[in-house]
């Protein structure tokens, strides 16, 4: 109590020392939760007295002996406090989340099973109710949906913390069994990498071992069966830069759909490799254009923006054209003939007069001979037209394109 509530007795360190062995007392003698909230009630009131005495001499070492004292005490006020029905779905809920957010081998899921029916039966015995396992088909969404049914049998059993302490306690005990299963249950990141490849079947392709590591020569078998989500699996497992060499080689290699998503992933970080595997796939994802498009204007990485281009390219979406075409009169000559030959790969009839440019007027040869071979992949008359007056260009590689061009105009016999 503050000393307006005690008529206006002044503070002394001597009265609170008194009041606080009172409360002392009375947490000791306290046997229900009502007891225990006015201990609460008149220890924040000795708290606020405490601290009124502190402000008034903060140099006070009783005070703060009684202030330490006062702290100590409300951590044994919350420790007699309860068991509550609400610790119990706690647990539960912790329980659920561990489930749902693990990823469970076959044996930890046989376990996970076991202790769950293990915690239903004694959880049964203590209510007097029937809880049994949900009849979802999936083990994780059985279980998440019995943990559920079980909290919502327990809150509707309105406990009473005072007259339901030793069922909440067996309940308490019930929970912290079935929280050490589940705990101990056999999860993927309990097992070594190549315990988990095994169990995933990624060493089933292999009769002998022809090549070392054996994950190498799976890799390899994989690839040749076309076994897109084998290759994946690798790439996300080992941590090893030989073998994510070798798998985004494969991936390169097998341009499948598949990989995109991953790829999108990594190419989003401006991975190379990626990119490469995204043009390799020449599908036409809306997500990966935007992600690559964003990539073609970066000047300050000249070897990111050529893998754009021919990724581009080898996907042939209109959308990049324009943004390629601007790359034509970059400083950087590399970049001009990258920007010309994914220009080529698309086939866009817009490139067309770009191209014609660069041919006509840019001063590297190799820029010049990737602008012919660009509008030769054009094809069309206007394209091909562009190129062939070039048969007697000082660059070979430029007269070369213009040979291949000139004799597609001539009329059919």
């Amino acid at each position: 109590m503050s000393d307006d509530e005690t008529g206006g007795d002044e503070l002394t360190v001597e009265s609170l020392r008194e009041r606080l062995e009172a409360v002392e007392a009375a947490l000791e003698d306290a046997e229900t939760e009502a007891d225990l909230d006015e201990v609460e009630a008149a220890l924040e009131d000795l708290e606020s007295d405490v601290e009124a005495t502190l402000e008034d001499d903060e140099d006070d070492e009783e005070a703060e002996e009684l202030e330490d004292e006062l702290g100590g005490l409300a951590d044994e006020l919350d420790e007699a406090r309860g068991p509550y029905a609400e610790d119990v779905l706690e647990d539960i809920e912790a329980v659920s989340d561990e489930i749902d957010e693990e990823t469970w081998t076959e044996q930890g899921e046989a376990s996970l099973r076991n202790v769950v029916e293990t915690a239903l039966e004694e959880i049964n015995g203590i209510l007097g109710t029937s809880l049994s396992l949900a009849d979802d088909d999936e083990l994780t969404e059985k279980l998440l949906a019995t943990l559920e049914a079980t909290g919502a049998a327990i809150d509707d059993a309105n406990l009473d913390p005072d007259e339901d302490g030793d069922t909440i306690e067996s309940l308490l005990e019930a929970t912290e069994t079935l929280q050490d299963g589940v705990d101990d249950a056999q999860t993927w990141d309990d097992l070594s990498v190549r315990q988990q490849l095994q169990a995933q079947g990624y060493y089933d392709v292999l009769d002998h071992v022809k090549d070392f590591p054996p994950e190498w020569h799976a890799l390899k078998v994989h690839e040749k069966r076309g076994n897109i989500d084998m290759v994946l699996l690798a790439l996300e497992t080992f941590d090893s830069d030989f073998m994510e060499e070798h798998a985004l080689e494969a991936l390169e290699r097998m341009g499948h759909e598949d990989g995109i998503e991953p790829m999108l992933q990594r190419a989003g970080r401006r991975d190379q490799d990626a990119i490469r595997i995204l043009g390799k796939t020449g599908v036409e994802d809306e997500e990966v254009v935007e992600t690559l498009v964003d990539y073609v204007d970066n000047d300050n990485n000249p070897l990111l923006q050529k893998v754009t281009f021919k990724a581009l390219g080898q996907i042939g979406t209109e959308a990049a054209v324009q943004p390629i075409a601007d790359q034509l009169v970059a400083e950087n000559a590399e970049i001009r003939s990258g920007a010309a030959r994914a220009l080529g790969l698309i086939g866009d009839t817009r490139a067309i007069d770009p191209l014609a440019d660069v041919l006509a007027e840019d001063n590297d040869d190799t820029a010049r001979a990737s602008a012919a071979w660009a509008l030769n992949q054009i094809a069309t008359e206007a394209a091909l037209e562009a190129v062939a007056e070039y048969t007697d260009d000082r660059a070979y590689l430029v007269q070369a394109e213009a040979e291949k061009a000139a004799p597609a105009l001539e009329p059919a016999a």
